[in-house]
């Protein structure tokens, strides 16, 4: 059985001492950090850490960032960052630290293995063995967020051609250097044709340069369905960010507990290691929380830094204690536990069997601890002709009744280039000729077209101002544009 084996896919050269950033987080961070330290110097860790405080107490102080501007320079001086759990409050704009610093940093690949530890950790997969690649800064994880009326918000969903090609290549190359036999995208094209369009179809562009590698293609629902019942059919899954952090905890948890599953994150010239679960404020202070999450991302950290036998000694000495039935609560049972511990005492049980090996379940070893692989920066697309040939014009407009506002549209642009050609409303076309039974809601895209299909910005204006002496609120604008001559655009819902 290979238990975790992309826990220590990422290296760099050697290092005698390495330098880390070291934040102990909220909750239960600062009782499993110091366990998972303790556990990584008895391996033989060398490393230099520094100190920096993130997440609540920064919240708390008025920063809604999370993070001081002055711990930027600490983060990137170590450029590594070993992370316990953050909590980030509720509500009052404050921004997630994680994604905070995955995308300010560049870390555009979140790698997250899944791999049973049957029979001393229950599962009904005992053969299951998952890496998922998952993109780190785009996707609805911009964040970019509106409230536009009284009744409707809204969240922008970005993908881009680079940053698609950097992770589904990474997927890739992760796979060719460690012996996995398939690569498997996660997407919702037949719905978002445009965004997650864009990212099946670099799939399968790249998937074609690996031919010994096996390729295939889910709609993520059904994927995910089938992740959770027979996850033996998948090897090496890359998707976009929200499906990523979904179907990695789904992962997790069928594999064993969301307890015991790290995280990587790397970019081109930071990294940064943590466990996948939260803060658990409800069992902080209580000595019971299982550090073992954030010990195997320490696994990882010290294979990308170089210090690759003391990895395979913590790795090996982890697998060893599970292997001998100590375990903490959360993954405790009657029939396989020996011995119900605590937090310390678990980091305490690791440390006593530094330079054992697992019998049963499979030993790292050196030799699997591999380079990470080099990957070439994303070949940017050739710009297009663009031709702009229209505009979607969002109103609010408290009178629900499609047919009217399209009376009031038309009347009120008349003199303009561009004609109505469409309303939707929550992307459901309802002019023309649309259905009496769709509900409705205060909030309209309005499809302004051209005949000639050439628009100028400044018609744009004047459609907008034409609005204006009607009042009628326009609220946000999108620019309809064909990319040499393929519009980069959809359709509204039953047009």
């Amino acid at each position: 059985m290979n238990v975790h084996s992309a826990q220590t896919a990422y290296s760099i050269a050697p290092a005698e001492t390495a330098q880390i950033a070291v934040a102990y987080g909220d909750g239960i961070g600062p009782e499993i950090m110091r366990a998972a330290l303790r556990c990584m110097h008895a391996a033989g860790a060398d490393l230099d850490i520094h100190e920096v405080v993130l997440g609540e107490k920064i919240y708390e102080a008025g920063h809604t960032s999370g993070i001081l501007p002055d711990s930027w320079s600490t983060l990137r001086s170590a450029g590594v960052l070993f992370k316990g759990p953050i909590t980030t409050p509720q509500g009052g704009g404050y921004k997630s630290l994680n994604v905070t610093i995955r995308k300010t940093l560049g870390l555009f690949a979140n790698i997250r293995p899944c791999a049973a530890l049957t029979p001393f950790v229950a599962s009904n997969h005992p053969g299951m063995d998952v890496v998922i690649f998952r993109e780190n800064e785009e996707d609805l994880y911009a964040g970019i967020e509106h409230r536009q009326t009284d009744e409707v918000f809204q969240c922008l969903k970005l993908v881009s051609i680079p940053g698609t090609e950097r992770i589904i290549r990474h997927a890739f190359e992760y796979a060719r250097s460690n012996g996995r036999r398939k690569v498997s995208c996660f997407s919702k094209d037949n719905i978002m044709k445009l965004t997650d369009g864009v990212f099946h179809k670099m799939f399968d562009k790249i998937s074609a340069e690996y031919p010994e590698i096996a390729a295939d293609h889910w709609i993520v629902d059904i994927g995910a369905a089938k992740l959770a019942a027979s996850p033996e059919m998948f090897d090496v899954i890359v998707t976009t960010n929200l499906y990523g952090d979904i179907i990695s905890d789904i992962a997790a948890e069928i594999s064993g507990s969301v307890g015991i599953a790290p995280s990587a994150n790397i970019g081109e010239s930071f990294a940064m290691f943590e466990a996948i679960h939260g803060s658990a404020p409800n069992i902080a202070g209580k000595g019971i929380a299982n550090p073992s999450g954030l010990i195997l991302a320490g696994v990882q950290m010290l294979g990308h830094l170089g210090q690759q036998q003391a990895a395979m000694r913590l790795q090996n000495a982890w697998l060893k204690t599970i292997e001998s039935g100590i375990h903490t609560a959360d993954i405790h049972c009657a029939t396989q536990s020996r011995m119900k511990v605590g937090t310390d005492d678990f980091a305490d049980a690791v440390i006593d069997r530094i330079g054992e090996i697992p019998k049963l379940l499979k030993p790292a070893a050196v030799h699997g601890l591999q380079d990470a692989p080099v990957i070439a920066p994303p070949v940017r697309p050739a710009p297009a002709k663009r031709c702009l040939v229209g505009v979607d014009l969002f109103v609010r407009d408290t009178v629900v009744d499609p047919d009217n506002l399209a009376v009031r549209l038309i009347a009120a642009t008349q003199q303009c280039g561009a004609k109505l050609t469409m309303i939707t409303n929550r992307g459901v076309k309802v002019w023309p000729a649309g259905l009496p039974e769709t509900f409705k809601t205060d909030h309209w895209r309005c499809r302004f077209e051209c005949n000639d299909s050439h628009l100028k910005q400044m018609e744009i204006a004047e459609l907008i101002m034409a609005l204006s002496n009607k009042e009628i609120e326009v609220i946000k604008t999108e620019n309809l544009y064909t990319f040499n001559g393929v519009p980069g655009y959809s359709l509204g819902q039953g047009q």
